[in-house]
């Protein structure tokens, strides 16, 4: 009888199961805000890919992006870079400064668009300029880039319109986010990763590290 109240806990401990467990490629990424990386100490044997900040507006290059960017190169990791979209900013002038700032060649990870606030302009606005933005950059690189957002805000503001595209869902939850099709998730920004002295994204790919190699950009 002693052993009763544990079997009335088993069924709470498999709930407390994160399901990010379940993934097997996964990824961090990466800004400024992780300060300088040892590189030394970075273990690149623990991820598959990382994704590193690149640009916001049409005038503001991450701090470390350079430095991040050269050192993952080193790694023989696939990298990729990502954008934060400002709404109220031209969106043409965005992709382009994007693509000027961006190195991207074979064997990178799509570009990727953060869409994450309106800035004060309305839903239309919004999947306007980002619509725009896509499509430069879509033309520059000849692959579809990745979406980037929270799952309520995808779901508000950016679905079903961009469903065709690549999509990358926050969501800081045990449970995998809802919205369908997605194909990377960043289940928490609390991670730790050794050589990061700060808190660090942490992702999971949906499928398998063939299927990742198969996305890098030929």
């Amino acid at each position: 009888m002693r052993f009763f109240p544990l079997l009335l806990l088993l069924p709470l401990l498999f709930s407390c199961k994160h399901q990010a467990d379940d993934y097997a490629v996964k990824g961090l990424d990466i800004s400024h805000y992780q300060k300088r990386i040892d590189w030394e100490q970075f273990d690149e044997k623990k991820v598959d890919f990382v994704f590193i900040k690149a640009t916001e507006a049409d005038n503001y290059q991450d701090s470390l992006f350079e430095h991040n960017w050269t050192a993952l190169k080193k790694k023989g990791l696939p990298v990729g870079a990502y954008h934060f979209f400002r709404p109220q900013r031209s969106p043409i002038a965005q992709a382009e400064f994007f693509l000027e700032t961006v190195p991207l060649g074979p064997g990178d990870l799509p570009p990727v668009l953060d869409v994450e606030e309106l800035d004060g302009v309305g839903a239309q606005k919004l999947r306007l300029g980002v619509s725009l933005w896509l499509n430069k950059v879509e033309e520059a690189c000849q692959c579809k880039p990745i979406i980037y957002s929270s799952m309520k805000f995808y779901e508000d503001y950016l679905h079903p319109e961009f469903q065709a595209y690549p999509l990358w869902i926050a969501r800081y939850n045990r449970k995998m986010p809802t919205t369908k099709n997605w194909l990377f998730w960043q289940y928490t920004n609390k991670g730790r990763h050794p050589g990061i002295p700060a808190q660090v994204d942490l992702n999971v790919f949906a499928a398998s590290r063939q299927e990742l190699k198969r996305l890098l950009l030929d």
